[in-house]
């Protein structure tokens, strides 16, 4: 029985060695995996934020937060065929695994540089990524590339690509720019408010009829609900400021003035779960689904709590993130399937 026990356990590690060939994507949808539902505070099962978005045969990712790529082999996600990582603005949950994530979808096959779509900034960090990692792609490179198997060092760089929106004489108008487009697949770039981490974009994603939009982090911004009409998902950031002042008024309690300062500084340019919901229902989205739950897992957390006054707003097509959520939005359909990893 031992014996039968280390080969199954040996197959299912070799199976997700293997993932990025075997795993497929339902050939005709827009389907979104949230590979970090998580805020920057470590919490249990949820990685820092990361939406993965899969599209005409491509992999897509909306942010890398630490833990993400874990989360995405587990999965046995198709590396392999990951064409770009859209960047919603340089704060380090949301970019901590770029290096980790780009060298692991090298070594999977990756047949092109990975391309960092992005604010201004984007640049350096590609840059920087490419330098710290360099070390490690020569050892890769010296020590697997033999037999048939190829790993250029070309391929395994990261590629900037900086999308600059064009300032406006009004700043709370919408301001917008087509990021990305092929294979049927749309991308547009959208200003959010993030002060001072500016500038801060959310993402459209549009395929085939089938759309879904990514706030990543931004106080509520009735420009973001102009970009999102139409849209059939909403993943919008949310944080429960009101707990987060009681997580601050502890950690002073506690003497902790340093982090308890830092706590109530992020009150001011993050969204409520009320507020989203407000924000969905000008849209008019058919449904929203929160991510980036900075208080989710800690030990005075409850979803109810978490999301008090929400259903006085009247939007009633709302969920929780968590990891491993998947949205697969079927070309030519107005449904939107949910499903679990």
């Amino acid at each position: 029985m031992r014996a039968k026990t280390l080969i199954s356990a040996a197959c299912a590690a070799l199976a997700l060695l293997t993932a990025g060939a075997a795993a497929a994507q339902a050939p005709d949808s827009l389907k979104v995996t949230i590979c970090g539902s998580g805020g920057p505070l470590p919490i249990k099962d949820r990685a820092k934020p990361c939406v993965a978005v899969q599209a005409g045969g491509a992999l897509y990712l909306v942010d890398v937060g630490p833990e993400s790529t874990e989360n995405l082999q587990l999965w046995r996600m198709p590396l392999a065929t990951v064409r770009a990582v859209f960047v919603t603005h340089l704060h380090s949950d949301h970019i901590g695994d770029l290096g980790e994530f780009n060298m692991q979808s090298w070594v999977a096959g990756r047949a092109a540089p990975l391309e960092v779509v992005g604010p201004p900034g984007v640049a350096a960090l590609a840059a920087g990524f490419n330098q710290a990692y360099g070390p490690d792609h020569g050892f890769r490179n010296a020590h697997h590339e033999h037999d048939g198997i190829k790993l250029p060092i070309p391929l395994g760089l990261l590629k900037a690509k900086t999308i600059a929106l064009p300032a406006t004489p009004d700043p709370k108008a919408v301001q917008e720019k087509l990021a990305w487009s092929q294979d049927g697949l749309t991308v547009t770039a959208i200003r959010v408010e993030h002060h001072p981490a500016t500038p801060a974009y959310a993402y459209r994603f549009d395929y085939k009829g089938r759309s879904v939009v990514v706030s990543g982090d931004t106080v509520k911004w009735a420009p973001l609900a102009e970009a999102a009409k139409g849209a059939d998902v909403l993943i919008h950031e949310a944080q429960n400021n009101d707990m987060t002042r009681q997580m601050s008024g502890g950690l002073k309690m506690l003497g902790n003035d340093r982090i308890a300062s830092i706590m109530a500084d992020t009150t001011t340019y993050h969204t409520s779960p009320v507020e989203a919901a407000e924000l969905a229902k000008a849209a008019g989205v058919k449904q929203l689904v929160l991510y980036h739950l900075t208080q989710a897992g800690l030990p005075f957390f409850t979803p109810e709590g978490f999301t008090k006054g929400i259903d006085k707003v009247g939007y009633p097509d709302w969920r929780l993130a968590k990891d491993g959520m998947t949205i697969e939005l079927p070309v030519g359909g107005t449904e939107v399937k949910f499903g679990q990893n």
